[in-house]
């Protein structure tokens, strides 16, 4: 077939295959992403198809015999330009996955609406997926760009104030990530590079009796074909607990249908994926256990060798039973949350090539460069100086990249044909594949006094964990130390279990238990505060926390509690609405409880009198590299372009996962001290001077403890907060007032967008975003029905940046990514009670009149467990 792209004459000999696949695979054009091939929902492969903007992954290639393709590579270099610098002037890319496809969606509707209104650009990018921004930036950068193309001045320089602390700093690589130019793992290429496919479970619980690979291994343009007998390491692995295996062997049983079988490398992504598809299993099926409360009864079958309780986290403090019993009001509640998927951008990917010497390269999109090196050497039964990672902008994560995803199936691949491979899982295979947000059963009784202020809180919180460990011991742990919200009670008694059960493999996410738990105690605090006849405004100033105090676990909080301030900032906008809702949250800054934990920096003068910075922490769309690199500049006054950013482990940086919203405090702390000791070396003299030496910085905090010591430091830092939700008078969404303590902002316009993208996942969390799952098998298998708020239901978001500085934080900084969304769903459930005076305890709430406007098409999906 022939067609007009970019102007020029091609011609293609399609295959089947959809325009997107032609575009990538055949004409190697990488600004076009595939997020979700070939459902269509995600945009990221938008282009423009005779002035109309279509998603290339859902049509087939032959549909555009004789038309005109054009693919951000076709734009002009001042329309290139002009998107590049307007999105990265307001900030619309984090992780940057979606921002090709949402330039092309935007370039077309200002073809044809030069001047659009803001509801016209959201209307129109109702086929454009983003995760990480809210839309919010979004819209403004659409709108500056079309300012411009009118005879408006373009948007000022980089920033107020250069690159250094408290510069509006555009994100590192933003321009490469608005055009696509930045290459995500899934967009490398090598000589000789093969694809690998993945053989999934069919049953969530079921003894594979035999796995025939002998036609997928005949099938043509295979190359190799691996299973459990091929693992030269430990199959079992995982970030905290080796429990789950990377290749289920025969004879073993299944846990979930993301347990992979088989692994395949062939010449092309369909060749291996075709002969996946020609693996025989036979099994015998066994019942699935997906009940967690069933799952700990007596006679429930174990479905790991020490049980099904994977943990068991307690908080206790005071005598609960006196303080309600002298309490002047009693409120006790079952709380209930979903399932939630992650829904980043970009499915999992891993590029893998092999050395001669039998070492691996990893180029990797995981959360921890470090943690993959460690169990990919385990796994391969290699050592660890034998695998190298490299880690690769990663297109959106929220904690579901914790996890090892397909970096060891990859690797065992490479070493098997001794060829590059790269793997790269389907929007289907991702959703049944990756951890997901813990579904909790909570069930709180808690008592105040005749003022409304809290004497005694009991918890009992059941998590499920789903078929593996994952991380989900120390999201009920944070559950648990988290259950009392940011409010001083007395007297607690919490005990959070975390249960194994034949449903997907619960893990990290955004507010790592924390968003459930306090859904449960604003919950109680809204129901007292009917109770007392006062506001929850009034209830929750009454109970705040401050200095001096402390916390449900008796961690007495030190300087840096800027929870009132926040509560103060949004008074007045709550109690003049006719139909809001108030919460408040708390989010710890690090691991924690005993954890010793590092922040670990490496910054090099080059000959050309730039600077290299290399650290640990895994850029995923919150502005690690931006932030970090901010701080070079503040302390070294350089200009930003002078500093590139590395993260590889070709150095011992090892301060484990990104998580636990650490990297700023953690890593900027350890840049700070390096770019201390690099000024004080140079002595006024230029970069160039110490060309290629490597100034190190580190920090050490061993000084938390665990939730029962007798003076318990839970935790390093907190991130408070306050959210205000306003509905209209026919009870939708109108506005979300975010105030945030930041302790200081180092740079305000990605601390923004980290508000109002936690906002936006918040809002999906509080009314209709739900992972469903029916017989341990997931029903909701495709982007769109996971209902995310798309951008014409996403309401204003007014952010207040409160900055409390933390001694412990740089520059005062505590982080913001996770309690971004903690307090948003108990704010939405209070406005709801504001409009229609009903409570409710379970997320989400589909039935709300919110929730309907807000996703039109939201339907219930499948059946509930």
């Amino acid at each position: 077939m022939e067609f007009t792209l970019n102007g020029a004459q091609v011609v293609v000999e399609p295959r089947g295959q959809s325009l997107l696949e032609v575009l990538r695979d055949d004409l190697g054009l990488r600004s076009v992403k595939d997020g979700c091939a070939p459902e269509g929902s995600c945009g990221a492969c938008t282009v423009i198809v005779d002035g109309h903007a279509v998603v290339s992954c859902a049509q087939k290639a032959t549909r555009f015999e004789g038309k005109r393709v054009v693919t951000q590579e076709g734009l002009t270099e001042a329309d290139r330009r002009l998107w590049a610098e307007s999105f990265a002037s307001a900030g619309a890319s984090q992780c940057g996955f979606c921002s090709p496809g949402i330039v092309m969606k935007a370039e077309a509707l200002l073809a044809k609406h030069p001047d659009p209104t803001r509801d016209e650009i959201t209307r129109a990018l109702l086929g454009n997926l983003c995760r990480c921004t809210g839309y919010t930036k979004v819209v403004e950068a659409i709108e500056r760009a079309a300012a411009v193309r009118r005879g408006a001045e373009p948007a000022a320089g980089p920033a107020e104030g250069g690159g250094g602390v408290g510069a509006r700093a555009p994100r590192y690589l933003a321009d490469g990530l608005a055009l696509g130019d930045t290459p995500f793992v899934g967009d490398m290429t090598v000589p000789g590079m093969l694809h690998g496919a993945l053989r999934f479970a069919d049953h969530p619980r079921a003894r594979a009796l035999r796995i025939d690979v002998a036609r997928a291994a005949a099938y043509p343009g295979v190359v190799a074909v691996v299973t459990a007998a091929d693992v030269p390491g430990e199959r079992l692995q995982g970030p905290l607990k080796k429990d789950r295996p990377q290749l289920v062997a025969e004879g073993e049983t299944t846990r979930t249908v993301g347990d992979v079988l088989v692994a395949i490398a062939a010449e092309t992504r369909h060749a291996a994926r075709e002969a996946a598809l020609l693996v025989d299993v036979e099994y015998e099926v066994l019942a699935p256990v997906t009940d967690p409360f069933a799952a700990i009864t007596d006679g429930a079958p174990p479905l790991h060798p020490g049980g099904n309780v994977l943990s068991v986290s307690t908080v206790r403090r005071g005598d609960v039973d006196e303080a309600l019993e002298r309490a002047a009001h009693v409120v006790t509640e079952t709380f209930r949350t979903q399932f939630v998927e992650h829904a980043f951008l970009e499915p999992e990917s891993t590029l893998v090539v092999p050395g001669a010497d039998g070492s691996v390269r990893v180029f990797s999109q995981g959360q921890g460069a470090w943690e993959d090196r460690r169990q990919i050497a385990s796994f391969l039964g290699l050592p660890e100086d034998g695998v190298r990672v490299t880690q690769v902008p990663t297109g959106g994560a929220f904690g579901g990249k914790e996890d090892l995803s397909v970096q060891c199936h990859a690797a065992l691949l490479a070493t098997a044909t001794g060829r590059p491979v790269s793997l790269t899982l389907s929007r289907r295979e991702s959703l049944r594949f990756h951890p997901k947000r813990h579904a909790m059963w909570m069930e709180y009784t808690a008592g105040c006094d005749a003022d409304g202020r809290l004497l005694g809180l009991r918890a009992r919180i059941v998590g499920d964990t789903g078929a593996y460990a994952s991380v989900g011991d120390k999201v009920l742990e944070r559950a648990a130390g988290h259950a009392c919200g940011p409010y001083v009670v007395p007297n607690v008694d919490v005990e959070a279990t975390a249960v194994y059960t034949n449903n997907p493999p619960c893990g990290a996410m955004r507010g790592f238990g924390v968003s459930q738990s306090n859904f449960a105690v604003e919950g109680v605090l809204d129901r007292l505060a009917d109770e007392v006849g006062v506001d929850g405004w009034e209830i929750r100033w009454r109970n705040a926390l401050d200095v001096g105090d402390r916390t449900g676990t008796g961690q007495r909080l030190g300087p840096g509690v800027g929870l009132k301030k926040t509560l103060l900032a949004v008074r007045d906008a709550y109690r003049d609405a006719a139909f809001a809702g108030i919460a408040c949250g708390l989010k710890n800054t690090g691991i924690g409880n005993g954890v010793p934990e590092r922040g670990r920096a490496i910054l090099r003068p080059e000959a050309d009198g730039s600077l290299t910075l290399l650290h640990s922490w895994t850029e995923m769309g919150q502005g690690v590299h931006t932030i970090l690199r901010q701080l070079v500049c503040e302390e070294l006054g350089l200009a930003p372009e002078l500093v590139r950013v590395v993260v590889d482990t070709e150095r011992e940086l090892d301060t484990g996962l990104t998580t636990a919203s650490r990297s700023t405090v953690l890593g900027g702390n350890a840049v700070l001290a390096a770019a201390r000791r690099l000024r004080d070396a140079l002595d006024g003299r230029p970069l160039e001077a110490l060309a290629g030496e490597e100034i190190e910085g580190e920090v050490l905090v061993d000084w938390t403890t665990a939730n029962d010591a007798d003076e318990p430091v839970t935790h390093l830092a907190y991130g408070w907060a306050t959210q205000v939700v306003i509905l209209d008078d026919d009870g939708r969404l109108a506005k979300v007032i975010a105030a945030h303590d930041v302790g200081r902002a180092i740079n305000p316009m990605l601390v923004e967008g980290q508000i109002e993208g936690g906002v936006h996942m918040g809002l999906g969390q509080a009314l209709s975003e739900e992972f469903v799952v029916d017989g341990g098998v997931p029903v909701t298998e495709t982007l769109k029905s996971l209902h995310i708020v798309p951008p014409t239901g996403m309401p204003p978001v007014e952010c207040i940046l409160v900055e409390e500085p933390q001694p412990e934080g740089p520059f005062g900084a505590k982080g913001v990514g996770e309690a971004s969304m903690v307090p948003t769903a108990a704010a939405v459930a209070g406005a709801l009670h504001a409009f229609d005076g009903v409570r409710r305890s379970r997320l989400p709430m589909k039935d709300s009149p919110a929730a309907r406007a807000a996703v039109p098409h939201l339907v219930r999906v499948g059946g509930r467990r």
